[in-house]
């Protein structure tokens, strides 16, 4: 019997995840098949209460979902309990869901790839939503020196509450004012779904890391390769995610590169 997969959001209509999942289901011989179901805010446990009567295995979660997907969950790991979020569910043996959080491996993944060291580095994190605080997790871990910039500063403020080392907090004027002196800038600000941009001061070969992709980078990402910064986009985080999700339902790493690769094709054709 063809097993059900699937990722759950509100949007959810532009997400990549069906293409790279279905790919690696066919790709391995597993009969499954992976769907994208769009899930208003608030009805994420009535839509979990559907699929375990129709016989989900697992599922992607994302916005507006990963506090509610984690608090509905019978069991957590560590990453997910201490981040608060989950953005996958595993259904166990025992018949209830198990919370991941594949988010901030996908993107420590993505750093490894790039080469980039940030043990030691002034690391500048726009923004203090729910993705800016999975990275933060990561980014403590690994010992950078973080400062959390973000318009409203009591949600940077939280979330540097909860972390093991405590990063600085300020304002997103006054992290404008530290891109000079930034080694490695961090966007999760969604400035391009409004057609806005940041102004970059010369990058001289730093990183400037925006983790959109596609149209919602564009703009800010021209903008900071003009200005002489090394760019990156969250496509490889995306994929990465993905392929750790799949690990945990099904025991193998797919090919990530290999699946970036047709991503960034389909994107780049759609942009």
């Amino acid at each position: 019997m063809t097993q059900l997969y699937g990722v759950i959001g509100d949007p959810i209509s532009h997400s990549l995840s069906p293409l790279i999942h279905n790919a690696w289901l066919r790709e391995h011989g597993i009969d499954a098949t992976y769907e994208a179901m769009q899930v208003p805010d608030g009805e994420l446990e009535s839509a979990l209460d559907t699929l375990t009567r129709q016989g989900a295995r697992g599922l992607n979660i994302t916005l507006p979902h990963k506090h509610t997907a984690l608090a509905l969950a019978e069991e957590a790991g560590d990453l997910a309990r201490r981040i608060g979020a989950a953005n996958t569910l595993i259904r166990t043996d025992a018949g209830g869901w198990r919370a991941e959080n594949t988010d901030a491996p996908g993107f420590l993944h993505t750093l490894d790839q790039a080469g980039i060291d940030i043990a030691g580095k002034n690391v500048l994190l726009l923004g203090a939503g729910g993705s800016a605080r999975a990275l933060a997790f990561v980014l403590t871990d690994m010992r950078a020196k973080l400062t959390i910039s973000n318009r409203t500063v009591s949600r940077a403020e939280a979330i540097a509450a909860d972390l093991l080392d405590t990063p600085e907090v300020c304002s997103l004027e006054d992290g404008m004012n530290r891109l000079p002196t930034a080694e490695i800038v961090i966007n999760t600000l969604s400035l391009g779904h409004s057609g806005q941009s940041l102004e970059l001061p010369p990058g001289h070969g730093r990183t400037f890391y925006d983790i959109s992709y596609g149209a919602a980078a564009s703009k800010t990402l021209s903008a900071a390769a003009e200005k002489d910064w090394t760019i990156m986009d969250g496509l490889g985080m995306l994929v990465a995610q993905a392929a750790f999700a799949f690990e945990h339902w099904f025991g193998i790493v797919p090919d990530i590169e290999a699946a970036e690769r047709k991503c960034r094709k389909v994107v780049e054709a759609t942009s």
